[in-house]
């Protein structure tokens, strides 16, 4: 299911202030309507899913960490 500009830039400004990162950015994908990428300063970090069940909406936020990328931080 399509998700629209309003929805989009609804996603966006939420991101924002619950992580606190105005850096993050919200842009459609022209292959797949159904979902959008998440972005941190340009950089991909997610995707978001749309779903529509039993007349509610909802947005699943899909983000894969590879364990290469662990490696590359410190243990706290």
């Amino acid at each position: 299911m399509l998700i629209s500009a309003t929805e989009i830039k609804k996603l966006q400004n939420y991101l924002c202030g619950k992580f606190k990162n105005k850096g993050i950015s919200v842009r459609a994908r022209s292959q797949a309507p159904d979902s959008v990428e998440v972005l941190i300063d340009g950089e991909f970090i997610a995707t978001i899913y749309k779903d529509e069940d039993e007349g509610e909406t909802s947005f699943t936020l899909n983000m894969a960490i590879l364990d290469i990328d662990l490696d590359n931080e410190e243990a706290a």
